[in-house]
């Protein structure tokens, strides 16, 4: 499909499907946001931990750099290795290479079979070495979200969707396929490994509607984590599946230090962890919860893992980029900003360029 940026990405998808195609990046802001940013940002979403993220579908884009000329980068073929991936340099550059007005992407044919499920556990470790164990076990599901106990009791009071508020996290997870025993079978292989990290309740979608408020307790915990503070310092960082459990150890240490309800929730198929530091009372507690997060940021580091798994960098993250980058990265970062954009006139700043 080739698109102009402005693409809303769930009208996108929207119409794709009409076709029996399908865009597999959904990102939690596919209501709002557009291809191009999308491509700018390397947007993810739930399922990438199957599908991959939006660098998995981008096949060519055509864009206009700084001086004004216009160039192409890729080609609407499976394979090129003729010249360098001019294409895979802007995807993610945050708008400081060029600016995209065009985008080729690749579309999948679209699966007829899904169906989600629920793991229930008392203990967060316990969950996250779930995933990690049935991600590794040859299964590959569509998605694998969780939520800690603090976001599930938020989610609870604001919506009431049945969830278990004692639970120290829960695991949503859906799989899709062309048969019926080809769900079946993978539902069944994911109980397996839950209940052998032990998970104490495994519960199946029924119907559509037990489909959607599963999802719905998921794409909702967000706005629900507001019962906990007036403001929220949140970020995505991401580490390998085999270091979650190690991560998140790490954000409750940092939790008790700094007296501060940290909820998390998010993309453990992929090791992407929203974490989100709940300030009572802003204006005292600001500067102590931009410590606290800078923590984070280390914890994440120390376990080989990233600032940002989808959120990107632009300013608010760029004085923590020599955390992730030593000098002679960020030296290379800089002279191809330098090169592609002499004057700085596009997107200045972002990313400490």
């Amino acid at each position: 499909a080739r698109v102009e940026p402005g693409v809303i990405n769930k009208h996108f998808q929207n119409e794709v499907e009409k076709l029996n195609l399908f865009y597999p990046p959904d990102p939690a802001s596919e209501n709002q946001s557009t291809l191009g940013g999308n491509v700018a940002e390397n947007a993810g979403g739930m399922r990438a931990a199957k599908y991959g993220i939006t660098k998995d579908y981008v096949m060519a884009l055509r864009v206009v750099l700084a001086n004004g000329e216009i160039i192409r980068a890729g080609k609407k073929t499976i394979k090129d290795v003729a010249g360098f991936n001019v294409a895979g340099l802007m995807i993610a550059s945050e708008g400081c290479l060029g600016v995209i007005s065009e985008i080729t992407l690749k579309l999948l044919a679209k699966p007829p079979l899904k169906q989600s499920a629920m793991g229930v556990f008392n203990h967060i470790e316990d969950a996250m070495n779930a995933v990690y164990k049935t991600m590794s076990s040859g299964v590959t599901p569509v998605a694998m979200e969780f939520l800690d106990n603090l976001s599930i009791r938020a989610v609870e009071e604001r919506f009431s969707k049945g969830l278990p508020k004692d639970a120290g996290a829960i695991l949503i997870t859906q799989v899709d396929g062309v048969v019926k025993e080809q769900i079946a079978w993978q539902l069944n292989e994911i109980e397996k490994h839950f209940k052998a990290n032990g998970c104490v309740g495994f519960k199946i979608a029924q119907n559509e509607q037990e489909e959607q408020d599963l999802w719905f307790s998921r794409r909702n915990a967000s706005q629900s984590i507001s019962v906990y503070g007036k403001k929220k310092l949140n970020e995505d960082v991401t580490v390998p599946r085999a270091s979650l459990p190690s991560l998140l150890q790490e954000v409750a240490k940092i939790s008790q230090k700094y007296g501060f309800k940290i909820p998390c929730f998010g993309h453990t198929g992929d090791g992407n962890v929203h974490v989100n530091i709940m300030l009572e009372d802003p204006k005292r507690d600001l500067e102590k919860g931009h410590k606290a997060m800078e923590e984070i940021f280390q914890a994440a580091i120390s376990l080989e893992g990233t600032l940002s798994g989808e959120h990107g960098i632009g300013l608010s993250k760029a004085k923590f980029m020599p955390l992730a980058f030593n000098h002679s990265e960020m030296e290379l970062f800089r002279n191809i900003k330098k090169a592609l954009d002499p004057n700085n006139i596009l997107n200045p700043f972002k990313m400490g360029l």
